[in-house]
């Protein structure tokens, strides 16, 4: 027994429970998909001959990859500018802009998609106010395109891109580029010097999380897109539905998965700026080969120096007149970025207060029938408690496994830690199609397809990585001191975590636990392929978009909405709390 005990004394020991889950839900499952992709135990590659011998199973495949880069180039486009200038604001002014990109970061995606189809259709805003406006004799076709699923998937992605470049550059020294720009350089070098390749970690990271997440988009592309703008996941999907041949499904989803496997690869690479370092031995070998040109290169550069030392003088103590039209146009990029983010919501959340029987913006009058609609629908409030359930039960279930998860990785070597901490982020980091297959298989060996249990372990997938991923952030600025106190005081381990580790890290325990909520009360994908009969909120929703179009689906779209502002409500009475506590708790001071 003394091995044994040692064992369960291992912070290790802690982190089974969460990879218990993680891998009968979906490591194993994951393992049996790979191998009957293969035909196992024959060992064939038919199904992914199969699938490249059909022409237009590679057309949309091309497709799937063409719309991911030119969605995460454009989200990278229009992130970076404004993630540089919310870090450039004052602090009560980017704590604002944070949180006004978090509204719709933590807003249900469906509820978003929702509130462009209402916007973009053939009798939605824009074209009812053209037609009103007389500017235009027919509706304009601004959905059910390529450019209609840019605009969705832009809208959906932009905050995952802005918020990881926020919290990078917030890291980065200002006086770096006071310093560049006091040796002589101009903006725009400095900036592409001294600043870009500080931020590179950033884009990598948001770059990486938005073109995964794109080749996994499901719901968007299909409301908003036509039949040529389908997506392999879409194909997965009607697969699913329709002939479930699980080879030829394996064979599809490990081409999805080859793919993010191949970008993250890349990503993964340093690319933070050394291999610009490899090149100056090449650079020097070639100034040698030519000496004529590095001396006639000096020589010029010898000539200007004075003229550069002078201009750089006058240049030093002139007012700025081009700095107040640049902060002009960055106020104004960021106030259109903004109301690109907001503006789809705000809509909905107007919309759904009309009286008439279709919807209109603005409203000729102000009602509540649609919101009566919704509450008095056995068939929507049925779909809303179960959804609150499951996000209860997921959020219970992923916050106890996530933090011990979280606990234990934090007091294990480092190279393990980051060995386990890449399997923990898994089901996050692969398109949500193939998680879905591969715990759909799982759910088949338990037999628990078609149950709320099932449901849950589900949702559990990717809530327990967010669990993780938030509270191992609050114990990574977790003095460790304090526990080794608390145990100097005789205190047995589990009491110097209830009474000193855990109020100090509550408040990532709490947000934790409102991600992993937040992820299963907005899951689409992953329910409609194991949920069977059972109909969550957000699957209600999309029958209904897809059949009828209920304007009911306004008032719920609108709740939806308003759901992050309370979640931003309650993770800051939370951390205020917590904070007001660790004051009082301070010693004071005795003369």
């Amino acid at each position: 027994m003394g091995p044994l005990h040692k064992l369960g004394r291992l912070p290790i020991v802690l982190t089974v429970p969460a990879f218990a889950v993680l891998l009968v839900v979906f490591g194993m499952p994951i393992i049996q998909l790979f191998l009957t992709s293969l035909n196992a135990p024959a060992f064939s590659v038919v199904n992914y001959q199969s699938f490249f011998c059909e022409q237009s199973n590679v057309r949309v495949l091309f497709q799937t990859i063409e719309v991911s880069v030119v969605a995460t180039a454009i989200c990278l486009i229009i992130g970076y500018p404004t993630a540089y200038l919310i870090v450039a604001a004052s602090k009560r002014l980017r704590i604002a802009l944070i949180v006004l990109v978090l509204i719709p970061y933590l807003t249900s995606g469906l509820a978003r998609t929702y509130a462009w189809v209402v916007i973009l259709g053939d009798r939605g805003l824009i074209n009812n106010v053209l037609l009103d406006l007389g500017l235009i004799p027919s509706p304009l076709e601004l959905i059910y395109n390529r450019m209609a699923v840019y605009i969705g998937m832009v809208h959906i992605m932009l905050p995952m891109m802005i918020l990881p470049l926020v919290s990078v550059m917030q890291g980065i020294d200002k006086s770096l580029m006071a310093a560049a720009r006091s040796m002589g350089a101009r903006p725009f070098a400095a900036f592409g010097r001294v600043y870009f390749p500080l931020t590179l970690p950033g884009v990598r990271s948001g770059v990486l999380l938005v073109f995964v997440v794109c080749l996994g988009f499901y719901i968007t592309p299909q409301a908003l897109g036509g039949l040529r703008d389908a997506m392999l996941s879409t194909f997965i999907a009607a697969q699913v539905a329709t002939a479930f041949n699980l080879g030829a499904i394996a064979a599809s989803a490990f081409i999805l998965l080859g793919i993010a496997a191949v970008v993250l690869s890349i990503l993964g690479l340093d690319i933070s700026g050394k291999q610009g370092l490899a090149l100056q031995p090449a650079r020097k070998s070639g100034s040698i080969r030519l000496p004529s040109v590095g001396t006639l290169t000096r020589y010029l550069n010898e000539l200007a120096a004075p003229y550069r030392s002078k201009r750089w003088t006058a240049k030093l103590y002139q007012a700025g007149d081009d700095s107040r039209w640049w902060n002009i146009v960055g106020i104004v990029f960021v106030v259109l970025t903004m109301f690109y983010l907001l503006f789809p919501s705000l809509v909905i959340i107007i919309m759904s207060f009309g009286a008439g029987t279709v919807l209109k913006f603005p409203p000729s009058s102000l009602s509540l029938q649609w919101y009566r609609s919704f509450f008095n629908n056995p068939w929507w409030t049925g779909a809303l408690w179960t959804s609150i359930q499951l996000g209860v039960a997921v959020a219970i279930l992923s916050t106890i496994v996530g933090t011990l998860a979280a606990y234990g990785l934090s007091r294990t070597f480092p190279r393990l830690r980051s060995l386990l901490t890449m399997l923990v982020l898994t089901p996050i980091t692969l398109p949500v199609i193939v998680v879905g297959i591969a715990t759909y298989l799982g759910l088949v060996n338990l037999g628990l397809i078609g149950s709320k249990i099932g449901l849950a372990l589900a949702h559990s997938i990717g809530s327990i990585t967010f669990v993780v991923v938030i509270v191992a952030a609050t114990l990574a600025n977790f003095d460790l001191r304090l526990e080794q106190a608390a145990k100097s005081m005789r205190a047995g381990p589990l009491q110097t975590f209830m009474r000193v580790t855990l109020p100090l890290i509550r408040p990532g325990i709490i947000g934790g636990a409102i991600f992993a909520f937040i992820h299963s009360f907005d899951e689409v994908v992953i329910s409609s392929l194991v949920g069977g009969s059972i109909r969550t909120l957000p699957l209600k929703m999309w029958d209904n978009m897809r059949n009828e179009m209920d304007p009911t689906i306004a008032a719920v779209a609108s709740l939806l909405s308003l759901l992050p502002v309370l979640w931003l409500i309650a993770l800051y009475l939370t951390s205020l709390r917590s904070k007001q506590g660790a004051q009082h708790a301070l010693p004071v001071p005795t003369t």
